[in-house]
């Protein structure tokens, strides 16, 4: 069988004109039992955490800003009105609570998976329930008012976020929350994977990133 290849999302006319180097990579991951990624990680995955922690002390936790990856990530950061000295990029954050918190602790699958990514790649990878998509995902600006999901009491954007959004409704700011209703639960038997690549980042990174989350996601062996 032939591996999945990830796919490339929708931009909305606007950003390929404003933003023509940010894409959304998407990849699906099905899950060998439902809920499967919200249990205690393997001990694989765990030594590995460690080993991530070992790697990521004094200097190089303090320098990963100046690495080719993240530094793309704090450009994009400043071109799209965020300051990356105050709302950090999800490496910088990670290296960040490794400092406070003595080392990558383990969660559970899904986070720690998705963590593995992040440290070795430098390319942020989120994912949410696959049965909760409508349709293909995107990028694109929220329009004033519009919820963030479909839920009854989701909250009310602003117009001129960039969001993540399917065939209907926008899912999730752009490296920030995620509508409640597209999360990951004890249901879940698919898992929709996507990462965020900017101009500076290699296609081959991200392809890597993604291929990390899938491959521990859909493993046998928890």
């Amino acid at each position: 069988m032939s591996e999945p290849v990830p796919e490339v999302g929708w931009r909305a006319s606007e950003i390929e004109q404003e933003l023509p180097q940010l894409q959304l990579v998407v990849e699906r991951a099905r899950l060998a039992r439902a809920g499967a990624h919200r249990r205690n990680s393997p001990a694989g995955v765990q030594r590995r955490l460690r080993m991530l922690s070992d790697r990521f002390k004094g200097a190089r936790a303090v320098g990963v800003r100046s690495e080719p990856v993240p530094a793309a990530y704090r450009v994009f950061y400043r071109q799209i009105g965020l300051d990356p000295e105050v709302a950090h990029t999800p490496i910088e954050a990670a290296v960040l609570e490794r400092m406070l918190r003595g080392g990558f602790l383990s969660g559970n699958l899904l986070e720690d998976i998705l963590l593995i990514a992040l440290i070795d790649t430098g390319v942020p990878v989120w994912a949410v329930d696959a049965d909760a998509i409508d349709g293909d995902l995107g990028v694109r600006l929220s329009r004033a008012g519009e919820p963030l999901g479909r839920a009854p009491d989701a909250w009310s954007l602003p117009s001129g976020r960039l969001v993540v959004a399917d065939g209907s409704a926008a899912l999730g700011l752009l490296f920030g929350q995620l509508a409640k209703e597209c999360e990951t639960g004890t249901r879940t038997r698919e898992v929709a994977l996507f990462a965020v690549q900017v101009s500076g980042v290699p296609t081959l990174f991200v392809e890597e990133a993604l291929w990390i989350c899938r491959n521990g996601l859909e493993q046998e062996d928890y």
